[in-house]
């Protein structure tokens, strides 16, 4: 899947820019390669519908002169000289920031589980058959359910980042995922959940998420009328269902721009108890087999295991070098530097600031669905939303809809509803009668928390 040589060509194509670089005299330089090849299947009306495969990649060159910076990026490096001179064009026109510069090299450990060989001699055989057995496996668990969309893939992605501070990394990753949209169609009754999952290393089972999915497709059949409205009532939300919000509002949070700028909801509270007391925080960069784990981030700087939130109080935040100079410069924080936080979506763009696996974790042990179950007594469990992208994470506040929703008295569930309104505060939720589960996964892209239930906060809209 990744031909031999792909890093080779990246490290000698890297190393002919910086060599214009050099012949241009520019201040301070950083050039960012990639190239991903991969194979992908996607699943529709329980049959393999696309079988697809190839590659992607080029450079990034950010250049920075009093302060200043330009970003350009390009394929063919015949247009390196042309991109370079594009780079500084727009540098010179831009903003001066006091005190921002390229960071310089410095010393790192790698982090382990972010690259498995078998992955690069996965093809598009061996997907099919991973598809087949997806398909065998939902139909052996339901005769009625249907895969009626997902699908999978894996990729191999080659990496170098090399500057004129003297930082020069590169590697190779790897990738393997998938996820299916599991449907029940019978009796004039439509139900269906959409589960996933995603490794650095190579899927060679089928993954519980498959199960899980056909399990909650049977669960939310035969939905129970709800006659009393709207309550604030408490809510036990899986991991998937949680995800996707946490994803959105709290990582956006923990910026340390957003913090300072007083766009976030935890802005000013540096200090301060803003979740539960046995609540801790964690951005872990060095995850081993983190999906967004690497040994430096995308401005080269090694990366961390940084507490956030420490036993409810907010410690830390998340910094690249420009965030933190520019804030500093405009005198909106006194003192900044970077946290090794600042990520690239690709060679095309120049890194911003973001969280990597966030983790959730809590000093009181952990509970059973069960336990959960008993404490809540009488509320929901919430297993997806829609519409987490509207969540405002200056506020906190959201307001959602599911179709994936059980409705529990006297810690017993008595059934699904068709559709309920999920809306509350975040910032508020947490801060107090948070209690996790002991099962946890990763959703919403890279948070790793269990199933959490929430006593206050929430307010669950039948419709």
């Amino acid at each position: 899947m990744l031909p031999d040589d792909a890093l080779d060509r990246l490290v000698d194509g890297s190393n002919q820019i910086a060599n214009l670089c050099r012949q241009n005299k520019i201040e301070q330089w950083e050039i960012i390669a990639m190239q991903s090849y991969g194979h992908q299947l996607d699943i529709e009306a329980g049959k393999i519908s696309l079988a697809a495969g190839g590659g992607e990649g080029g450079y990034g060159i950010r250049v920075i002169e009093d302060g200043k910076f330009g970003y350009a990026h390009l394929v063919d490096l015949k247009s390196a000289d042309n991109a370079i001179k594009q780079a500084l064009s727009i540098a010179r026109i831009s903003p001066s920031i006091k005190g921002f510069s390229l960071p310089s090299s410095q010393e790192t450990e790698e982090v382990k589980g972010l690259f498995d060989k078998r992955i690069l001699s996965v093809g598009p055989e061996e997907l099919l058959q991973q598809a087949d057995s997806i398909l065998s496996e939902v139909s052996s668990l339901d005769k009625r359910a249907v895969v009626t969309g997902g699908g999978l893939g894996v990729s191999a992605t080659a990496g170098v980042l090399t500057s004129s501070e003297g930082i020069d990394h590169h590697g190779i990753t790897t990738s393997h995922g998938l996820g299916v949209q599991v449907s029940i169609d019978e009796n004039d009754q439509l139900t269906s959940s959409w589960q996933g999952e995603s490794s650095k290393k190579l899927i060679d089972k089928v993954p519980n998420c498959i199960a899980s999915s056909v399990d909650w497709a049977q669960k939310t059949r035969d939905p129970i009328k709800v006659d009393s409205g709207a309550e604030d009532l408490p809510v036990l939300m899986t991991s998937e269902g949680l995800g996707s919000l946490f994803s959105i509002v709290v990582s956006s949070a923990i910026r340390g721009e957003r913090l300072t700028r007083m766009e976030s909801f935890w802005s000013g509270k540096q200090g301060e108890q803003v979740l539960a007391n046995d609540l801790t925080l964690i951005d872990n960069a060095r995850m081993e087999g983190g999906s967004s784990s690497s040994s430096r981030d995308g401005e080269g700087v090694p990366t961390q295991r940084q507490v956030i939130v420490d036993s409810g109080k907010l410690v830390g935040s998340l910094w690249s070098t420009r965030d933190s100079a520019k804030l500093v410069a405009e005198g909106k924080i006194d003192k900044a530097s970077t946290t090794g936080s600042a990520s690239r979506g690709g060679h095309q763009s120049p890194p911003v600031t973001t969280c990597s696996n966030l983790e959730l974790i809590s000093s009181s042990k952990s509970s059973s669905i069960d336990e959960l179950l008993e404490r809540m007594d009488s509320g929901y469990i919430v297993n997806s939303v829609m519409g987490a992208h509207t969540a405002n994470p200056t506020s906190g506040d959201f307001s959602v809809t599911t179709s994936s929703i059980l409705r529990v008295q006297e810690g017993e569930v008595i059934g699904a509803i068709k559709q309920a309104g999920l809306s509350g505060n975040m910032a508020k939720a947490l801060t107090k009668d948070v209690f996790l589960g002991d099962d946890v996964r990763v959703s919403g892209g890279s948070m790793h928390i269990p199933d959490i239930l929430l006593m206050q906060g929430l307010r669950v809209n039948p419709i």
